[in-house]
């Protein structure tokens, strides 16, 4: 079966193609970072009760009220993204999760057990005791569940020849486990997430938990350790996604598309600088070259994205009847939600320490 007749028709955009790819590239590292926060900080958190002494129960107490925080920032900052993915690919991404429906129906409430386990981690630390560790283990696990549905999703998304299995298992369980890019896709995502986390956890312990200089420095050790060493393992599964990628894809990255292959190049080069700066334990350094690198690996899965996609669909060839009014609804919202965000950050005493 020709897989192209298996996609439905893209629906009309109300604005041109190219302010909603700005807009999705603009939001998704922003809830990248969100999310790296939020599973660099559990993981940190998690160590720290494996370490002895009061410094380390210390930064694992003082993870714990960040936490759902993080998980609340991580769910929100992923709304727009998810919005703008849904726009230009909706015909696609419904398809695909239609597909898997029952996994994905399964990410809300994961998502809000992960979330009341936080809470419980936080609120009932002293309590816990050693079993603070499980509980927060458990958030771990669940919160990496959700982002192995993700991938799936995303994954058969790009790629419509998959879905003629819908035929004989339509019964919304169907995984893209069969796709050679699903595994290194996800440890990519997540080995990266996991190492921009650390260096978060690092930027609040020298900062935030500044008043304590024993718990401080232990943040800022652990959590730059864990950024150097993930970040010189992403070297491998990053090269590991590479090669799996069709060759046509894969080539691009190798000279055969001068955009790919020089935000291969700065990615590369970027990658290199924040090791240099990581195993140094130099903090701001270290965030300043992590800022663009996150942006630049956004930029290369969108060029992965559209060169899977390129014989079924090309945004550019979608009607366009304009209508500005969702937009500007859209950004006034932004704006107005920026505040809100930034006036409740001003207002919580876990951040007020670092003042």
């Amino acid at each position: 079966m020709n897989p192209a007749t298996l996609i439905p028709i893209a629906d009309t955009l109300t604005a041109p193609n190219g302010w909603f790819q700005f807009f999705l590239m603009l939001t998704f590292p922003l809830h990248l970072f969100a999310m790296n926060a939020m599973l660099g900080a559990g993981l940190v958190a998690f160590i720290s009760h494996l370490y002895p002494g009061r410094a380390y129960r210390e930064l694992s107490h003082e993870l714990a009220k960040a936490l759902p925080f993080l998980v609340a920032f991580t769910v929100n900052l992923g709304v727009a993204p998810l919005l703008f993915v849904n726009v230009i690919y909706g015909h696609l991404l419904y398809s695909s999760t239609v597909l898997m429906g029952l996994f994905w129906l399964a990410v809300i409430p994961l998502l809000i057990i992960a979330y009341y386990l936080a809470y419980i981690y936080d609120f009932s630390f002293q309590k816990l005791g050693n079993l603070a560790m499980f509980v927060l283990l458990a958030v771990l696990v669940l919160l990496l569940t959700v982002g192995f549905i993700f991938s799936n999703n995303m994954s058969m998304m790009i790629s419509p020849a998959s879905w003629s299995r819908w035929f004989t298992t339509p019964g919304g369980t169907l995984l893209n486990l069969a796709d050679p890019t699903l595994l290194p896709r996800y440890l990519h995502i997540i080995t990266g997430s996991l190492a921009v986390g650390g260096l978060f956890t690092a930027l609040y312990a020298t900062t935030v938990l500044k008043s304590d200089q024993e718990v401080s420095e232990a943040g800022r050790k652990l959590g730059m350790q864990l950024f150097s060493w993930l970040t010189l393992l992403q070297f491998g599964v990053g090269s590991w996604f590479l090669l799996t990628l069709p060759k046509q894809t894969m080539l691009r990255f190798m000279g055969g598309g001068s955009i790919a292959t020089a935000l291969l190049a700065v990615g590369v080069v970027l990658a290199v600088a924040t090791l240099i700066t990581g195993f140094k334990r130099l903090v701001l350094p270290t965030v300043w070259l992590t800022l663009p690198l996150v942006y630049v690996m956004s930029f290369m899965r969108d060029v992965v994205r559209g060169n899977f996609l390129a014989p079924y669909f090309n945004p550019t060839t979608v009607p366009v009847q304009v209508q500005w009014s969702p937009l500007l609804f859209f950004l006034a919202t932004l704006v107005l939600g920026i505040g809100v965000i930034v006036w409740m950050l001003s207002r919580l005493q876990i951040f007020k320490k670092a003042s």
